[in-house]
This record gives C-alpha cells, structure tokens and sequence, in this order.
C-alpha cells in the first residue's frame, strides 16, 4: 500500500464527480500537484471494506488544507433534490479544524461557488466567511486555488498564469503519451480523475517535460 502523503502537505478537494464537473476538478487537482502539494480524492481510496463516509473523513483528517465546492448544492430541475455531501463534508472540515486536537486547530479551508452569494440560500450559517466564485471557468479556478495556496508551500512560488501554461504543457504531454500507448481521444476522456491525477504527479516528478 502506498503510504499517504503528509498532513501539512495534502489537500483535501471536495466536489462533484461527475463528467460535466470533471474539467474543474482536474484544474483544481493540477494546481495543487503543481505547487507541490498532494491532491486528496475520495475515489483514491477503493478499499470496499470500508464505507464512503469513513474513508471521506479519514481524508480530511489528513490534510491540512481543504477545497469545498459547494455549487452543486442546489437542484437543477423541478423534483430533483439539492445535493448535500459537499456541505455535510464542508462541517466535518471545520469541525476537525474547530474541536480537534493538533495539528488539526491548523486546518484551512477554501470554499467555492459557481454564482456569487449562491450559498446563502442554503448555508447562510456561514455568511461573512470568503467564500470565491468560479462561474465554471477552469481558469478562473486555477487563479482562485493558485491566489489561495501562495505562501503556503514550499519551493519557488509560482503565478497563476505560469501554472495555467504548465497545465497545458501538461495536457499536451499526456494526450500524447496515451495516444502512442494505443488510446483514442475517447479513451482518454473516459480516463477516471484518479488516473489523470496519477499522470500529474508523474509529469511533476519528471521534472515538467513538454
């Protein structure tokens, strides 16, 4: 088993897992590889042992920092139910951050939305918290996650755009290796996050190749 990585070093990243989602989740999940940190998803976790919420909270308990998304929070369509998972783990965060012992008390969390002042119709306990919105623009994410982590890791810090040119190095890099591997273009779309996030680290650890 693969050791997880450090508490002061992991990120704890909470969203949606869907198709539609998946071009902010991977844009968020690249910034923080990017900067050196380490990317924590529930889906990296396939022990079926143990139930989703378990393994949910033992992610946020070992990450110093945490990315909540809560524009999904709200139903899209007549009769559909609001989504509450991201909300519900958003408390556990704070409660870690609020009641747990160190180096809990050192949790921080960054909270997004899709439209401005979305949250307040349905979580307005946390009014008068920074809460940034995205709009679903993926470069607007990447500056929001880039802004928020600076100064918070180590090495040479880096500039939003400088990391929006290393995820299309990136991107690029990866479309390639996979098509000499035999994938096609659709092969590689319906790649899991939890593969792509695989190959961020690789591409970090080969020292960024073009």
């Amino acid at each position: 088993m693969t050791p997880s990585p450090p508490f002061e070093l992991s990120v704890f990243i909470n969203c949606p897992f869907d198709e539609d989602y998946a071009p902010l989740l991977q844009a968020i999940a690249f910034c923080v590889t990017d900067l050196g940190l380490h990317p924590r998803i529930a889906p990296e976790n396939s022990d079926n042992s143990a139930n989703r919420l378990d393994r949910v909270v033992g992610l946020i308990r070992g990450s110093m920092y945490g990315i909540h998304d809560l524009s999904r929070c709200k139903a899209a369509k007549a009769g559909e139910h609001s989504r509450l998972n991201m909300s519900f783990e958003l408390g556990i965060d704070h409660a870690c951050a609020l009641f747990g012992r160190s180096p809990l008390r050192g949790k921080k969390v960054l909270v997004l939305e899709d439209t401005q002042y979305d949250y307040q119709k349905s979580l307005s306990d946390i009014a008068g918290w920074d809460i940034q919105c995205h709009g679903g623009d993926f470069v607007k994410v990447v500056r929001i996650v880039v802004n928020w982590l600076s100064g918070k890791t180590k090495g040479t810090p880096m500039g939003a755009s400088r990391v929006q040119g290393n995820y299309i190095t990136f991107q690029e890099w990866y479309w390639k290796r996979e098509i000499g591997r035999g994938a096609s273009q659709e092969d590689i779309k319906a790649y899991p996050t939890i593969q792509v996030l695989f190959a961020m680290n690789e591409w970090v650890s080969l020292g960024r190749p073009s």
